[in-house]
């Protein structure tokens, strides 16, 4: 299975902390490539789930993003192979993360079908999928970057290697993964993110795999010896990712949110599978979905006053 997302945690980080060490060439290079080729603005100021726009310039406010890796080499178009949400708390200067089962079944909101989760994006682009998630979660969804499989190997290449401890020695992908601390490239870091048969754990320990790259990619994005590859991870992202954030806001977040990269937790969904119709699916039971709920609502600091109902979205 395809793991692109591993990466859509840092790029913003790495993108702006790599602005302050080249200057205003490089300045304008990142700014004109993100806003031309990586901007893609959604129809919506702000989420409906929020009475007011969150503002990254006064960086106090909780935000969350959808992270999407979507099972294509050449585009940012396809089905989401995974859908990570993130939320990030300034306040108190932590991240929580949770990797949403792509055969998660929930109503796909714009279709009126109950379907696995990863089918959203496919049906209706972006939007689809945060409305989707927006309403599975009960969270606003405030920002989303997608990237695509050519775009999370070459971004790895360009930061060098990301570093992992591994439990147990596995082979995936013509790799042999031993146990203990190891420096990934991007193939690497792909198929160690990808392996699950292997794992007693199946999905969960995959998605700590997945969490271990994202923060070594993160680590190594914000040194300083990774500042000086600007020019080479603006080069391997180009058309890679898409996403609804402007140049100005990430730089903002940069300034006002960096500090939260230091302390993340990653929440675990778990469910049993049911074939319906011939089709297998993820169900996962309410009381579960409302625990991941209540615990993401709690870091963003939301309340009734600050956040529509679920029933006036639906």
């Amino acid at each position: 299975m395809k793991k692109a997302l591993i990466i859509i945690g840092s790029v913003m980080l790495v993108f702006v902390l790599a602005v302050g060490g080249y200057g205003f060439y490089l300045y304008k290079s990142v700014q004109s490539t993100i806003n031309s080729d990586m901007h893609s603005p959604i129809e919506r100021d702000k989420s409906a789930k929020r009475e007011v726009e969150v503002d990254v310039d006064e960086g106090r406010q909780p935000l969350s993003f959808l992270l999407m890796g979507v099972d294509a080499e050449e585009s940012t178009q396809g089905r989401t192979d995974t859908m990570m949400v993130l939320t990030v708390n300034p306040n108190d200067e932590s991240m929580r993360m949770v990797s949403i089962p792509r055969d998660t079944r929930t109503e796909i909101i714009g279709r009126g079908v109950q379907d696995k989760i990863n089918h959203a994006f496919a049906f209706g682009g972006e939007e689809m999928a945060i409305n989707t998630v927006e309403n599975y979660l009960d969270i606003p969804i405030d920002y989303f970057l997608t990237v695509n499989m050519t775009g999370f190997k070459d971004i790895v290449d360009s930061l060098g290697n990301v570093t992992v401890y591994n439990d147990f020695s596995f082979d995936q992908s013509g790799y042999t993964f031993e146990e203990g601390e190891l420096y990934l490239n991007g193939d690497e870091a792909l198929a160690f993110s990808r392996m699950r048969k292997q794992d007693s754990r199946g999905d969960l320990g995959r998605n700590d795999r997945q969490r271990q790259v994202i923060e070594g990619i993160i680590k190594e994005g914000a040194s300083f010896s990774s500042v000086t590859k600007a020019e080479s991870i603006l080069t391997a992202i180009g058309t890679n990712m898409k996403t609804n954030l402007t140049f100005d806001e990430m730089v903002d977040l940069q300034s006002n949110y960096k500090d939260a990269r230091h302390q993340s937790e990653t929440l675990e969904i778990s469910g049993t599978g049911e074939t319906i119709d011939s089709i297998w699916y993820l169900m996962v039971p309410e009381e579960e979905r409302q625990r991941i709920s209540s615990e993401l609502r709690a870091h963003l600091e939301l309340d009734d006053s600050s956040v529509a109902s679920n029933e006036e979205t639906n």
